[in-house]
This record gives C-alpha cells, sequence and structure tokens, in this order.
C-alpha cells in the first residue's frame, strides 16, 4: 500500500494528510548533511533518537567477531537494481545462470538473479491494481446483496465472515472512493490556478504581508486563488520564495498529487482487473507458486528502491548515504506490491521464496484493512518462522490504533489474543528527529500489537532513476529495523528471531513526551549498539553459540 503525503502544502481547507510514503521536497540534501544522515546519530550524545549505527559495529567488531553476509529480502513494488548505491549490494542467486531461459537451480523460477516479480508475466508488469476493498465488494457483493434478496440472506448465513468482511470492505470502498476522486479533482482545481496565483503575486514574493495587500478581486477564480495563497503563506515550505520559485514549487506538488490520486480511477473500478490478462496465473488457487518474470524494477520502483537503500545502501560519488546494514546485507527483491494494494497470493509466494532463497530477515513495508487470504500469509508467516527467519513489518500510515484498525498482515489472528501466534514478527512505528513530537503525525501505534520505533520521518535515500530523496512513512522506519536486525544476525548468526526481537525492544532509548512510551511494547526508538550489547550479553557467549534465555526473564542492560 503505497500512499502520498503532501507534507509540503499548507492548505488547511483540504484534506490529504495520510502516508505510507511520501515526499519531503523542501530539504535540499546538498545544503544539509546532517540531516542526510540523522537516522544513525548516536542519542546519547546527539541527543537525536537516531540508532546509533556506527557505534553497533565499533562494538561488534571489538568482540572479536566476524560477519556473515546477511541476505534481506525486500518485499515491495520493486528495486532498480543496477541503481550505483545498491548495485555492489544486490543478492547474486550463485545457483542460476544469468539469460540462459533455464530454470537451473530447479527452483520454479527462470532467471531469478537477483529475486523475482510476483506481479508481472509473460505480457508484461502491473502496475496499477484494485484497492483489497474494490476486490471484496466486487467478489461479494452479487452474492450478499444480488436481485434475489431470499438467496443474500441465505448466503449471508452461511458464510458470516465472508459477510463480515464484505460489509467492511463496502464500507471503506465508499469513502475511500468518493475521498479519492475529491483529492483529485481538489488538486486539478489547484493546478488550474497556479497561473492566477503567480499573477496576484505580481513578481513580489510569497509574504503574509505581499499577500494580505493584494486587492481583493471581483472574479471567482481569483479569489479562490488567493485564497489559497494565504494558506500557502503560512507553511515554511513556501514562506519567503520569489514568485518564480513558488509557481515551480507548485507545481510539483500538484503534479505529485495528481499523479498519486489519477490511479484511484482504476483502483476503485469494480470492473477493473489486469491479474488475468498480465499474470495469467489462476488468481483463486493459493497453492500455485510458479507464475511471474524476473522484472525486478517494475513499472515503478521507487518506494522499493528506497526501501533498500535504507537496508544497504552504499556511499557513492559525491553521495554520502548508507544503509543501516551497508557493511554486512544483500538486497534480495521480490516485487509484490503494486500502485494499490498487495494480493495475500502473491505475499504469501513473496515470503516463501525469500526463505526458500536464503533471506534471513524480510522487510514488509505495506498493509491494507481487509485480507481474504489471510490465512495463507499467515500460514507462510509459520514457514519463516520454522525457517527461523526474522519478517519485519511497518506499522502503517493512519494515525490509527492498529488494535482498533487492523492493518494487515497482521501476527495477532485477533486483536484480544495475549499473544502473537508466531514469534517472528516485529512491527515497526515511525520516529522522527523532533523530540516533543517524537511520533511521527502519520503512524499508527499500540502498546501491544506495535513492537518498537525507528526513524521514519525525513529519511534520505536511493530512488528509482539513481536517484536519492527524502521520503516519509512507516514505510521507512520498517527497513531501519530490517537493517538492525541483518547488523545482530551478522555477527552473532545463530541469534534466533525472538531474540533479535527482544535485543531490539529491551534496548530501546525510552521517551514519554507526549505519551510515547504508550505507542509500543517498547516504549522508545530502538539502539542499534544497545542491541548489540543486550544481545551479546544475554544470548551469545563467544564462542558463536547462542545461550538461549527466556524472554521474560531476560534483564535491560
Amino acid at each position: 500500500m503505497k500512499k502520498v503525503l503532501l507534507a509540503a502544502v499548507f492548505l488547511t481547507g483540504f484534506s490529504y494528510s495520510f502516508a505510507q510514503e511520501s515526499k519531503t521536497k523542501s530539504i535540499d540534501p546538498k545544503e544539509n548533511k546532517d540531516l542526510m544522515m540523522w537516522y544513525h546519530k548516536d542519542f546519547s550524545t546527539s541527543k537525536v533518537y537516531g540508532v546509533n549505527t556506527e557505534n553497533a559495529y565499533k562494538y561488534l567488531e571489538s568482540k572479536g567477531l566476524k560477519p556473515k553476509t546477511v541476505i534481506v529480502g525486500v518485499l515491495d513494488s520493486g528495486v532498480q537494481v543496477d541503481h550505483p548505491g545498491l548495485v555492489k549490494n544486490m543478492w547474486t542467486n550463485p545457483n542460476e545462470v544469468p539469460g540462459n531461459g533455464k530454470d537451473d537451480d530447479g527452483n520454479g523460477y527462470i532467471d531469478d538473479i537477483h529475486g523475482w516479480n510476483f506481479i508481472g508475466g509473460k505480457n508484461g508488469d502491473i502496475g496499477i491494481d484494485n484497492m483489497e476493498v474494490t476486490r471484496v465488494v466486487a467478489k461479494y457483493q452479487p452474492l450478499f446483496e444480488g436481485d434475489d434478496s431470499a438467496k443474500n440472506k441465505a448466503n449471508q448465513a452461511q458464510m458470516p465472515e465472508e459477510f463480515a468482511m464484505y460489509m467492511k470492505a463496502r464500507e471503506l470502498f465508499t469513502k475511500k472512493s468518493i475521498e479519492a476522486k475529491q483529492n483529485f479533482q481538489t488538486y486539478s482545481m489547484i493546478n488550474d490556478l497556479i497561473p492566477n496565483m503567480v499573477k496576484l503575486l505580481a513578481g513580489k514574493p510569497v509574504t503574509a504581508e505581499n499577500i494580505s495587500a493584494i486587492k481583493k478581486p471581483t472574479e471567482q477564480k481569483d479569489a479562490i486563488a488567493l485564497e489559497i495563497l494565504g494558506q500557502v503563506s503560512q507553511g515554511p515550505e513556501f514562506k519567503g520564495k520569489s514568485s518564480a520559485e513558488f509557481e515551480k514549487l507548485m507545481k510539483e506538488q500538484m503534479k505529485e498529487a495528481i499523479d498519486h490520486y489519477a490511479p484511484s480511477a482504476k483502483q476503485y473500478d469494480l470492473s477493473y482487473d489486469p491479474r488475468k490478462e498480465i499474470v495469467g496465473d489462476n488468481y483463486d488457487d493459493y497453492s500455485e507458486k510458479n507464475y511471474g518474470n524476473n522484472h525486478y524494477e517494475g513499472p515503478d520502483a521507487e518506494h522499493g528502491t528506497h526501501v533498500a537503500g535504507i537496508i544497504a545502501g552504499l556511499p557513492q560519488g559525491k553521495e554520502i548515504q548508507h544503509g543501516i546494514a551497508s557493511k554486512v546485507a544483500k538486497i534480495m527483491t521480490v516485487r509484490a506490491v503494486p500502485d494499490g494494494d498487495e494480493r495475500d497470493k502473491d505475499v504469501a509466494n513473496a515470503i516463501k521464496y525469500a526463505v526458500d532463497n536464503g533471506a534471513k530477515v524480510l522487510n514488509m513495508s505495506f498493509g491494507k484493512p481487509v485480507s481474504p487470504g489471510k490465512n495463507v500469509v499467515w500460514d507462510a508467516f509459520k514457514y519463516a518462522e520454522d525457517k527461523g527467519v526474522l519478517l519485519v513489518k511497518a506499522a502503517g500510515n493512519e494515525n490509527e490504533d492498529v488494535a482498533e484498525h487492523l492493518a494487515y498482515p497482521t501476527n495477532y489472528k485477533n486483536v484480544t489474543d495475549e499473544k502473537p501466534f508466531v514469534d517472528n514478527v516485529i512491527v515497526v512505528g515511525a520516529s522522527t528527529n523532533d523530540n516533543n513530537a517524537l511520533r511521527a503525525s502519520f503512524s499508527n501505534y499500540n502498546k501491544k500489537m506495535v513492537d518498537v520505533f525507528a526513524p521514519g520521518e525525513r529519511i534520505y535515500s536511493t530512488v528509482k532513476g539513481s536517484k536519492y530523496e527524502y521520503l516519509d512513512g512507516t514505510s521507512m522506519a520498517s527497513p531501519v529495523v530490517a537493517g538492525a536486525a541483518a547488523v545482530l544476525l551478522a555477527y552473532m548468526p545463530n541469534l534466533k528471531p525472538v531474540q533479535i526481537i527482544e535485543a531490539l525492544k529491551k534496548s530501546s532509548n525510552l521517551s514519554q513526551s507526549n505519551g510515547f512510551n504508550d505507542f509500543s511494547g517498547a516504549g522508545g526508538v530502538i539502539d542499534v549498539k544497545k542491541a548489540a550489547e543486550y544481545a551479546y550479553n544475554n544470548f551469545y557467549n563467544g564462542t558463536k553459540a547462542p545461550v538461549v534465555k527466556k524472554a521474560t526473564k531476560a534483564v535491560r542492560k
């Protein structure tokens, strides 16, 4: 689920503030190297809630430990595998001969050199797909609200779980489809009014004084443009900008918004389904796994490429950006997330593919409110648990309590369960570099169902086109934790997922500011160096063998 937050546009009369991924374009990285890498900082010396990356390496190396490469699966929208900041840290399948059109390693996937794409086929790749609520409504509406009321009632009685899911999906479908249409119309209207705004500025910079001095227009379009100018002038993104700078920035922001909301016409279209024509699988057959292609990037790899860079990006050229596990990790890309909602069959197969091909940590920066195939995904969770693989999951970005608004896939089968049904999943919320507003405004939360927080706002990393950008979202916080887990596992390869999770939770840097301690089980932001100390002291005896202790008896160091 890839959504956009236009964080730079301060239009108080319009609704836009939800995020899985958002761009912070007001910051020039060339002018602020410190901000570019803030999430690596040591809290004890900087008082900024970074994750203390470099000191973690120093500590582990001081113990005489030698790292082993850890493969991290990025289950996402695709990755630009030849990005200069990633190319040296991409996983390469050692048992596959590139480009020979054969399944050399016999795993069922031809020429899977750097991973696999489960949302593509011989006829291309899926870019835009439905939202899951659209698919649920399209499938079950004829059964539960068809022309025959007697059959409707019979079906509702015979399929109570499906009917409950349908009613939830129908409510969300109606609400979200209207919101998407309204947002598209709103941003299109604002985009059309940019020339009017520029004309009203008359070459003067964007200041409250200059705007208040503009004579009230008689034309309706100019009057609306003036109202927008007044709102925009209050935000630091635009404040003080010249007329030309304002025009350029507004066009960029509106293009981003329009590009995001334009696909909603298909995402909420009950008759739209690109699956059969493009992928060619029998979607209802959850046991089917050998489909897709090796198009690692897909139509839009911005999100997945950014995630990959946070985990294992390497400095190159003038860029100093590097991932948390850049020294020890290799990225396996498994494409399963379109511009829309991921499908449960693809998520399950992506997990199993990554596990079977050697990934020990999987990053999952996606989520959705309903999941008709949740059982097959839960089976994949259990499969990963049995193989000793850690799953790192973004909490979601609706600013909601996840116990009240589920973001599938979950590691709790029921919100009332005391414990998750598997012990290999860590759920991550997004934190900021502002100690007085430590929880990112978009981040989901819950003391039981969210485990930790990690930096997820103003995160600078690789994006498609061999470029770099700042993005926001729990999508960015999750790979910070995936990278941290890879560091621990590289130096202490026998650590179990439950031990890594405990180390990250118990060693987090705590905060009680604005109730931050109640937003996750840890009550703080992860610290990789402290987690390394905790894991070494509690689970590792210095001879490369884990000392297993019960999580309930572990004490904080």
